[in-house]
């Protein structure tokens, strides 16, 4: 199981970076005017959320198989469960950011961005205190 658990960490750690730097992407995006420099983000942006799709779902499939393995843990992992599905929905919802930024479609500011990429950061640090206190 220790391997699982190392595989899982390794996922979603290289899931994080993802949902950390997308939305700082769609930050810079939202601020510039330049038609070749909004092509150039797009790609980025195009290419980085289809590099972190897999990297979630490798995270959600070996944490499925940890929590198969270990049994019901009790409440926190409940919690945890539930903001794991706050990061599924975050990240779909970032792809959908994409394909707004993709059709020229954005109507939201740097600054609602800004904020949006803050969400991912206030999950981490309570899913690791779930995790490590198990309260």
């Amino acid at each position: 199981m220790l391997w699982i658990k190392a595989l899982h960490i390794i996922f979603v750690t290289s899931w994080f970076a993802g949902l950390f730097y997308l939305p700082r992407l769609f930050v810079n995006h939202a601020m510039i005017s330049d038609a070749a420099t909004s092509e150039r983000f797009k790609l980025m942006e195009r290419k980085l959320y289809r590099f972190m799709t897999p990297l979630g779902v490798l995270a959600l499939l070996f944490g499925t198989w940890l929590w198969l393995g270990y049994g019901y843990a009790g409440s926190w992992l409940e919690i945890k469960l539930a903001l794991v599905g706050v990061l599924v929905a975050y990240h779909l919802y970032c792809g959908h950011l994409v394909k707004v930024f993709a059709e020229d479609r954005n109507r939201l500011g740097h600054v609602f961005y800004r904020w949006f990429n803050e969400v991912p950061v206030l999950v981490l640090f309570v899913v690791v205190f779930l995790v490590v206190l198990k309260p």
